[in-house]
């Protein structure tokens, strides 16, 4: 199996798109890159991607632990280099949010509500789904591919033509995207910037900030344990570090331990903090607020994002007098005091969309439920919600429904903990697919980590699966596709592992799936052992797919699934 899977590595490798060539070889004075004129997308999405994958972003990271503050000095060079100031970053009427769990929803919900309000937002966040234009919005909508290759290239020589200064040193992948995504809500004069935090909060480079106007932090737990520490008290310490001294915070219900350790972080900022109180007490009687995002945690998510539009609100003097500011002697937790949502507030929670979270697509008798669930909390809530709304569409279908899990994990991800939660979701198969798109390599997305230590993980959770679901190990020959790409593990019981998402799609669709339907020369030959196993699939009323348990497998579903998305 090794060999085999080592010669699909090669295959793969040797597909990936070619690298930038000579028109990038030339040097310029100062010792940069000579960036010739007529650079398009793609050029910048090549370069981009050349200035690390997220994997070595985040060892980078975890190196830099022991030295976090020279983490935020180094982005202030940057920042520099790129031709701003931390005074211009002062008028960009920033909502910084950071947490665990909910941050992006809460930021989705912020974003749309003041938007409604009539200003013009800019939104960041990360990781994109399907391409990375998806993290800087402008009114919602990611920046077209126009706006990104000017404004990225004009960034790119800034700090190329400062680099030999430097030491040749550029920013990495994350850390130039977030100057990217600054740059552009300055040039396109944004009302307001609703900033997500990447990793943390405290150390996190989007925290070179230094005025934002309110800070939020979502649900706190579990995650990222080799940079922030091992525990969630820990964990607290890390978020409360964006708070700032006079800027009102506010935060959902937490533990008791973390919440102490956000309130011993707020008095010695000096930041005035609040616990936002629970959804309902901002509804009226009788006439609950709907939500775009489903699942019944985003009501906490919604509730922290009315309380942070309404604290910028204020500011703006739109929604009343503004709060005063506590000194650092006086700041202290107290409850959030709810108030009446405005119709633009409650037409923005209905109308919020954010796609892969609680993200429901119905084509035709299959029907797919994407969540990028990754830690135990939020797959959880995950569960709860999928098994509501399976559990009410099956109840609608004649015929027998057939239950199917997409699964796969990155990073430092316990995978045995989260498909432990996913077994009472009763699944009659379980499906797992490294991040990879399909056979050919995307440019869209930073290199992806060791083919190979994708597809061991993928076996390592097949073998997972089994154990938990109670199914006797049955091994088959590996099964090679007559192309050269073996579908890894062949079939075991109800559980296999596709060498990519399309294959998985593929088998999963068996041909009712017209989104899914290639040209015959394009589908993958499977085993006629793995094909006749699939008769439930042809023969179900109804197919339910729920693909979780990493937000790059959601966003690679999703681009066969909506090719909408490609081309927004």
């Amino acid at each position: 199996m090794v060999g085999s899977i080592r010669a699909w590595t090669r295959n793969v490798r040797a597909a990936r798109p070619r690298q930038l060539g000579a028109s990038f070889s030339a040097r310029s004075p100062s010792g940069g890159t000579a960036l010739q004129a007529g650079m398009e997308y793609q050029d910048a999405i090549n370069m981009l991607n050349s200035l690390q994958s997220n994997a070595s972003t985040l060892e980078q990271v975890r190196q830099g632990c022991n030295q976090p503050l020279l983490q935020l000095q180094a982005m202030k060079v940057f920042l520099e280099r790129s031709g701003l100031s931390e005074e211009e970053l002062d008028c960009l009427n920033v909502i910084h949010v950071t947490g665990t769990k909910g941050k992006g929803s809460t930021c989705a919900f912020t974003e749309r509500i003041l938007r409604n309000h009539g200003f013009r937002t800019g939104f960041y966040s990360s990781p994109h789904l399907v391409h990375v234009r998806e993290r800087i919005r402008i009114d919602g909508q990611p920046i077209t591919k126009g706006l990104f290759t000017k404004y990225f290239w004009d960034l790119y020589s800034r700090l190329d033509s400062t680099k030999a200064i430097y030491g040749g040193c550029m920013p990495a992948y994350f850390r130039f995207l977030t100057l990217l995504a600054f740059h552009v809500f300055l040039r396109e004069k944004v009302d307001v910037a609703v900033i997500e935090v990447g990793i943390g909060g405290a150390y996190d480079c989007t925290n070179i900030l230094r005025k934002p106007w309110v800070c939020g932090i979502s649900s706190l737990g579990i995650d990222h344990t080799s940079i922030l520490g091992d525990s969630i008290e820990k964990i607290a310490w890390q978020k409360g570090g964006i708070f700032k001294p006079g800027v009102p915070a506010y935060t959902v219900r937490q533990p008791e331990g973390p919440m102490k350790v956000l309130q011993e972080r707020a008095r010695e900022i000096g930041c005035p903090l609040c616990v936002c109180p629970d959804l309902q007490e901002y509804e009226d009687p009788g006439r609950p607020l709907r939500l775009g995002l489903a699942g019944q945690h985003q009501r906490s998510n919604a509730a922290l994002a009315l309380q942070l539009s309404w604290s910028w609100l204020q500011r703006q003097q739109v929604a009343g007098n503004w709060w005063p500011v506590l000194s650092k002697e006086t700041a202290s937790v107290s409850m959030a005091m709810p108030f009446p949502p405005s119709s633009a507030m409650i037409k923005g929670l209905e109308d919020t969309e954010w796609p892969g979270r609680g993200q429901i697509l119905r084509h035709g008798f299959l029907t797919y439920y994407l969540d990028g669930a990754h830690t135990r909390r939020s797959m959880q809530a995950c569960v709860r919600w999928f098994l509501q709304e399976a559990s009410s569409q099956e109840r609608a279908l004649r015929g027998p429904v057939v239950r199917l899990l997409l699964f796969n994990t990155t990073g430092e991800r316990d995978s045995a903990a989260l498909l432990k939660l996913l077994v009472s979701c009763q699944f009659d198969f379980a499906v797992f697919s490294p991040n990879i798109i399909q056979t050919v390599g995307s440019n869209e997305a930073p290199p992806n980590p060791s083919v190979e230590n994708m597809l061991s993980r993928c076996l390592d959770n097949q073998s997972s699966w089994r154990s938990m679901s109670g199914q006797r190990e049955r091994l088959e020959a590996e099964r090679v596709i007559p192309c050269g790409i073996p579908l890894v593990a062949g079939l075991r019981n109800d559980t296999l592992v596709f060498p990519c998402i399309l294959s998985a799609l593929q088998w999963i669709s068996q041909g009712r799936d017209s989104v899914l339907l290639l040209p015959k020369e394009h589908v993958m030959q499977i085993h006629p052992a793995v094909v006749s196993r699939a008769l439930e699939l042809r023969e179900a009323a109804g197919v339910q797919v729920l693909i979780t348990g990493s937000l790059h497998l959601v966003g690679g579903a999703l681009r066969h699934l909506d090719p909408a998305m490609l081309s927004s």
